[in-house]
């Protein structure tokens, strides 16, 4: 018998998409991708170079079950630099990727049936990760006319004496835009009233092309940030990420990270002490692509009559409004997607994914070559051509 915690979590449906779209390449389709969030991009040949050299030099050993010390010092180096953070390095806790970093802050943080309030739509997972530790999510909706933000109200009406954290994801997936200073600080002081902590994902911190990304440290200590090296530097395959913890966190997180994981690849890490200290020429490279192609790919849904009532800003995401086409396949995302990858060979994420917030919606990414976003978008148009 499959155990409950187990049997539970739902699906990733991205995921679900991008296989069934990997089993219609087999058969000698091509497909054009705008469901995935991976960047295109290769790693910077700085972070390659401190790899190899690694290697070389024979670093291939278990390093500190926190992470090198060098690798945390740049960590916090960083965050003083960009958010005028004050960490030391015995807070940071380096993981194999931001995942592993989430599944450690919430066994930390949670017991059975706490709860820990995210928006609704959120990054898929995130409910996943809350209930194999059998806590409670609860869900506040956030809105397109909006720019899918926290309301404050909202999160205070959802507060109850079980709630241990209040998760941020600025900027978002599925959204792409950002949270204000004003309500990010509303977050942080009614966290901070009702003895919870901000779990804030930062993992697109970076990637913002109008205005600028808060780090909720600049805003309270009570608060646990999750990053990595995937998304800002090209990292996926090399799975580096880190946690930012409260002091009285730090033990209790490590001895799981010596339990379960032992330590971090060590030549991972020395790749990410390069990506922090000589990458950066490189992210402002793709950031100016990732906005070309953020401009042109919500010009064409727009032109192709998705609803766009929130321009995203940050990451690589445009979620947009399709509730006129899903209403097609009974209101479901999911089919539509499904129907978009069968009749027109592209794939896109379904918003349902996201929450009930976002069912009607569809994820489009940008993570991919101006080309490609292009001829995506010529195909839907052709498959809107039906309707």
């Amino acid at each position: 018998m499959i155990p409950r915690r187990t049997d539970c979590i739902a699906p990733f449906l991205v995921m679900d998409i991008l296989e069934a779209a990997q089993r219609l390449e087999r058969c000698g389709q091509r497909v054009v991708h705008l469901e995935i969030g991976e960047p295109d991009f290769d790693t910077p040949e700085c972070v390659k170079e401190a790899a190899a050299k690694a290697a070389r030099d024979g670093r291939t050993h278990y390093t500190h079950s926190l992470g090198l010390l060098e690798l945390r010092e740049a960590v916090c180096a960083h965050y003083a630099g960009r958010y005028g953070a004050t960490v030391h390095p015995d807070r940071v806790i380096v993981t194999q990727g931001t995942s592993p970093a989430m599944l450690l802050t919430f066994a930390a943080l949670l017991e059975h049936d706490d709860e820990v309030v995210v928006s609704d739509p959120c990054y898929a997972c995130y409910p996943n990760f809350i209930r194999f530790v059998e806590a409670e999510t609860v869900r506040v909706p956030v809105f397109e006319d909006d720019a899918f933000q926290y309301r404050p109200e909202k999160v205070r009406e959802a507060l109850t004496d079980r709630t241990r954290a209040i998760l941020v994801n600025s900027p978002a997936n599925p959204t792409g835009t950002l949270l204000s200073a004003e309500r990010m600080r509303a977050v942080a002081d009614m966290a901070r009233e009702a003895g919870a902590v901000v779990v804030s994902d930062e993992i697109y911190h970076g990637l913002v092309y109008e205005g600028r990304e808060q780090s909720i440290l600049e805003f309270t200590d009570e608060a646990v940030v999750l990053n990595g090296f995937s998304k800002l530097f090209a990292m996926t395959g090399w799975r580096l990420g880190y946690l930012i913890a409260p002091e009285r966190y730090v033990r209790p997180i490590q001895r799981l990270c010596q339990n379960f994981f032992i330590s971090a690849s060590s030549v991972s890490q020395w790749a990410g002490v390069a990506a922090l200290r000589d990458a950066w020429p490189d992210v402002e490279r793709m950031k100016r692509i990732y906005d070309e192609r953020r401009r042109h790919m919500v010009k064409r849904l727009r032109e192709l009559g998705f609803g766009l009532g929130a321009e995203p800003t940050g990451a690589f995401y445009v979620l947009a409004n399709a509730q006129h086409l899903a209403a097609r396949f009974g209101g479901s995302s999911l089919k539509l997607a499904f129907d978009i990858l069968e009749q027109a060979h592209v794939g896109v994420a379904p918003g349902i994914d996201f929450g009930q917030g976002a069912e009607g919606y569809l994820r489009f990414s940008y993570a991919n070559s101006l080309e490609n976003i292009e001829e995506g978008m010529a195909r839907i148009e052709k498959y809107l051509e039906r309707f």
